[in-house]
């Protein structure tokens, strides 16, 4: 969030239903407050150990997510704050056991079954991203 607040852009912290971020496009601007936490929300991981976890251990629980998000017809992309990406996964640069070819196919296996936008991005990035990613967003769906 250091990133939003040296770039003065307002944030509050509330719960969603599923993401980890929304946005809305406050009522000064659109003349009423325009809620888009139903239309695209950004999924966070902080690194590949988190999502490695998330595809083998622990995945019911973030497939019943995508499965709410998916209900709702939401765009969700998967921001994963590792840099390296695809090339850290194929050299298993990562410290799980999670096998890189068995990581690249749940990956792979998400993007396809639920529709979402994977993207590695260097922490220091994260919020150009989410501001970037919400921006055109809600560009094309207010066209």
């Amino acid at each position: 969030m250091d990133y939003l607040i040296k770039q003065g852009v307002p944030y509050q912290v509330t719960k969603l239903d599923y993401g980890d971020y929304s946005f809305m496009l406050p009522a000064s601007v659109a003349g009423e407050d325009i809620y888009f936490h139903r239309d695209c929300v950004v999924e966070r991981k902080a690194s590949l150990e988190e999502l490695s976890g998330n595809l083998a251990q622990n995945r019911e629980r973030f497939e019943a997510e995508f499965l709410r998000v998916g209900n709702d017809d939401c765009k969700v992309y998967l921001m994963v704050e590792a840099s390296g990406g695809y090339s850290d996964i194929i050299g298993h640069k990562y410290r799980t056991e999670f096998a890189p070819a068995a990581f690249m196919a749940s990956m792979k296996t998400w993007e396809s079954r639920f529709g979402c936008n994977i993207q590695f991005i260097d922490k220091q990035y994260s919020g150009y991203y989410l501001i970037s990613t919400f921006t055109y967003f809600m560009r094309e769906k207010l066209r």
